[in-house]
């Protein structure tokens, strides 16, 4: 397909769907040219294997062996390191973000901002940690960062370096969505109780609207839960039974039997 076509990706795309329709995200997965084949077992990875290079060589696609890995635990796909594990950050792109100078200009920041947004499922609070940098998105706004700007700008390196593994999410598993409302902004992560212990499958955050800002805090923490629920819907929806939802303001337990006066 030549380059340049503005629905030459979209296209690209459709074809691999249509070709891998049955096993695509079962033991396959294909975002254009990258596809990752995925298997408990070596001997169900051979052969899966075998039958996705057979698809390609029967649609006249081929693969440079150059580009390929094969018989590997851990995989760099689409900026994640995937395992058996989890998910993690790419350290090439964590040492990136360490290395990065304090923005002086708007398209700095911008660049930093959207680099570092990536990475945000990995980090508790991101909204709350990077709101005064956000702050200087917005018009009229003059460089260079204030002190607090900065001070979060070196602060938001420090959850980079230490970011968890993301489990895989597992529908058979005790799951668990725990949110908080800040001041500002709504923090929620989605858990499950794995053998080890509990660990996240992702976290996310948002800054609240200048609207909600003055709404009082069991309101607050009442739209943070609302709001994780339907962040996660799709993974919520696919389990067999109930999930806990956990939160720091105990009076909300009783919002389904509370009278309106």
């Amino acid at each position: 397909m030549p380059f340049g076509l503005t629905n030459a990706p979209a296209s690209f795309q459709n074809l691999f769907n249509d070709i891998f329709h049955d096993i695509l995200d079962i033991n396959v997965v294909v975002h254009l040219d990258d596809i990752m084949v995925f298997f408990k077992s070596e001997e169900e990875h051979v052969t899966h294997v075998s039958t996705v290079l057979s698809r390609l060589r029967a649609n006249n696609l081929f693969d440079m062996a150059s580009k390929c890995l094969f018989h590997v635990s851990s995989v760099e796909y689409l900026s994640y390191v995937v395992s058996s594990e989890g998910l993690k950050m790419v350290q090439a792109k964590v040492q990136q973000i360490l290395n990065w100078p304090p923005p002086r200009n708007f398209k700095a920041l911008q660049s930093f901002i959207g680099f570092d947004n990536f990475y945000h499922r990995f980090i508790k609070n991101y909204s709350k940690k990077i709101s005064s940098l956000t702050s200087f998105l917005m018009k009229y706004s003059r460089f260079p960062l204030n002190e607090e700007a900065l001070r979060q700008f070196h602060q938001l390196k420090e959850p980079i370096t230490i970011a968890p593994i993301l489990s895989h999410f597992d529908p058979s598993l005790p799951t668990i969505v725990e949110t908080d409302a800040l001041d500002y902004a709504l923090g929620a992560v989605l858990s499950q109780s794995f053998d080890s212990g509990k660990n996240p499958i992702e976290f996310d955050s948002h800054k609240l609207l200048p609207a909600v800002l003055n709404y009082e805090i069991h309101d607050k923490e009442l739209l943070g839960i609302v709001w994780a629920l339907k962040c996660w819907r799709a993974f919520l929806l696919s389990l067999p039974s109930s999930f806990e939802v956990l939160t720091n303001h105990s009076s909300l337990q009783y919002f389904m039997s509370s009278k309106i006066l």
